[in-house]
Parts: structure tokens; sequence; C-alpha cells
């Protein structure tokens, strides 16, 4: 399918997302399923359709972003999460400051809260969230999920933190105001400062090496002193030390100076 490179300058003026920074074969074979699916024959022409229809563009956008999330996503590394690395970081601070990025609909850092809620009250955590796609951020807020999506939570906290909605299960007040969810590009936009934990996971594996290596430095920059970088299963930096990581547990990475 023809038109590839005129569609990406298109959506890049519309949307400030640079599809020229995600994997190229990957996101062609996305994009043109989508196509096809909507029974466009060109790039121009569902360009054209994406850039009149609402619901047309809002699909494009969920698509294009890759929502695919769940509760305590293998659940191994946030057992280390919680044994190893949050304690270790209270030994340099009282108070942490967390980031979660690409936080999809919300699985993520709910989980986060839950982790930390091991160690303050509910009341004093505060975990940042953000993702490019304001469909999905509006159902993090919502904070309403299936079985399968909450299946890996801890019992404890299935039955403290979630209540039934029929056949879905929805994340209590309490919790969801331990959150402030945000819009944020991570190729485009300014990262927040001085965080002790951020968590960036299974989000990385689409981006092309160059692009991922602006995001290790930005990443980096927006570490505390003594911060950590969580990253996912298939995500390990190579040549951390490149970006001024040293692994310190498998896909955890302390910034170094």
């Amino acid at each position: 399918m023809q038109g590839y490179e005129r569609f990406k300058d298109l959506i890049f003026k519309k949307t400030e997302i640079d599809l020229s920074c995600y994997k190229e074969r990957q996101m062609k074979r996305r994009i043109e399923s989508l196509i096809k699916r909507n029974n466009f024959n060109s790039y121009e022409d569902y360009y054209n359709a994406i850039n009149k229809d609402k619901k047309l563009y809002n699909e494009f956008i969920n698509y294009l972003t890759i929502n695919v999330s769940e509760f305590y996503r293998n659940p191994e590394q946030w057992e280390v999460l919680k044994n190893e690395i949050i304690p270790n970081l209270l030994k340099y601070k009282k108070k942490l400051k967390v980031w979660s990025a690409a936080c999809s609909t919300g699985e993520e850092p709910y989980s986060l809260v839950m982790v930390l809620s091991n160690f303050f009250p509910l009341n004093e955590i505060k975990v940042l969230a953000t993702d490019i796609d304001r469909e999905a951020l509006s159902k993090a807020i919502v904070g309403m999920y299936t079985a399968k999506s909450i299946e890996r939570v801890p019992k404890e906290f299935k039955n403290k933190y979630f209540t039934t909605v029929g056949n879905s299960y929805k994340i209590i007040d309490d919790i969801k105001r331990c959150v402030e969810f945000r819009q944020h590009n991570l190729l485009k936009d300014d990262y927040p400062s001085d965080c002790d934990l951020v968590i960036c996971r299974n989000v990385m594996i689409y981006f092309t090496e160059k692009a991922k290596e602006l995001m290790y430095k930005k990443f980096n920059r927006a570490l505390s002193e003594h911060g950590i970088l969580f990253v996912g299963s298939t995500e390990q930096i190579i040549l951390s030390h490149r970006y001024n990581f040293k692994a310190c547990k498998t896909f955890f990475y302390k910034k170094i100076q």
C-alpha cells in the first residue's frame, strides 16, 4: 500500500505523534489492518476520513497506542519492587515521587498505589500517571475492569480495593484519589523532574532504537539522585551505562551520575 510517508507527515501535523519513531514494519502492519477493516483503499482515503470523523480518529489513536495492560503484570517483578526496590529508596527519602509513564487504562498506576500502600497510608500516596491516549485516560479515571485484568491482584487487595458491578470490578475512590492522570507525549513533551521511581513498561518495544535512546536519556534526567527506572519484561536496556544507568535488578535500572 503506497502513501505511508505522506500519511506520517499528515498525522504528525494533526496529532504531533511522530510515526517515524515507531518500528516501521510493525506500525505499517497495524495501520494497514485498520484501513482494511474500515473498508478504505489507501492511506490518503483513510486520513481524509479520520480527519473528518471523530469516532474513526479516536479508534485510530487508540489502536496506534497499543493499550494492552493488566494489574500486576509479571507479578514476580512487582514482588521485587515491594521487597527490595521501594525499601531501598526509602533509605534516602521518607516520601517518594512516582511516575507511571504510558499508563494506558490505569492498571499499572493503580497497582503501584496498592504496592505503596504496604509502606504508606493511602492519603500520603500520590502517583503521576500519563499517556498519549485521551480515551485510555478516560477509562483509567472511571476505573472499571474485567475479572481477567485483575486476576493477578493479591486477594487481600482484590477484596479491599474493588467493588463488583455486574461482571466487572470497579476500583474504589480511595485508590483513585492517589493517582493524577495527565495526557503526555513521551516523544515530544517535557518529562517530570526529581522522580524517585519511574515505571515505563511494555512500550519501548514499539519504538526505533533512535527513539529509545532519546527516551532513556530523558528518563535519566527525570530521576532523582538515587532514582530507579522500572521497564518491561522484554525491554532490558543494552549497554545501559551509555545512558547513565546501572542494572540493580533485572528490569530495574538505577541512575548513576
